[in-house]
């Protein structure tokens, strides 16, 4: 049986408790989900999924990279992007090859398709962009304290 002590303090923490809309975390995930849901409709007209437009995009970037630098670039381990190359390349979209200087490292490059699909793929992030509704400075602040975020967090490992 409780005591009186033991049932406030019980009562006590739960109104201490916080509630979901005051989770920056929840907020977060709410906002990555909304963000997904407006990205699908415009990558599926283009045959890809989200993790597969960044490696294009940083393909788009920096022209052809090594699996270890795109892996960085995207904050991706090798586990996860292996099987995203696999699929691009079994689309037509990217080609790997291993470095003649050093069989260890495979590069990968856009083929001549991949490099076509820049041009349908420049209108996503524009109509996102729209849907957002932010201000550019907005947005600059949003992702200032998100990467703020990133860092802090990836700093306590």
């Amino acid at each position: 049986m409780a005591t009186d002590d033991t049932a406030a303090g019980s009562q006590g923490a739960e109104e201490e408790f916080r509630q979901l809309d005051e989770f920056v975390c929840f907020t977060l995930y709410s906002a990555q989900r909304a963000v997904m849901n407006g990205y699908r409709p415009l990558l599926d007209k283009l045959g890809v999924t989200y993790p597969q437009y960044l490696v294009l995009v940083a393909l788009y970037e920096n022209g052809p990279s090594l699996v270890k630098s795109l892996g960085a670039a995207l904050n991706l381990d090798y586990g996860t992007l292996t099987p995203l190359l696999k699929r691009l390349e079994a689309n037509g979209l990217v080609k790997r090859q291993r470095r003649a200087d050093d069989e260890r490292l495979v590069e990968v490059s856009l083929t001549a398709e991949g490099t076509e699909l820049r041009r349908k793929a420049n209108v996503v992030v524009p109509s996102l962009d729209d849907a957002m509704g932010l201000t550019e400075a907005e947005q600059k602040q949003a992702k200032a304290l998100l990467r703020k975020m990133t860092a802090n967090l990836a700093a306590r490992g």
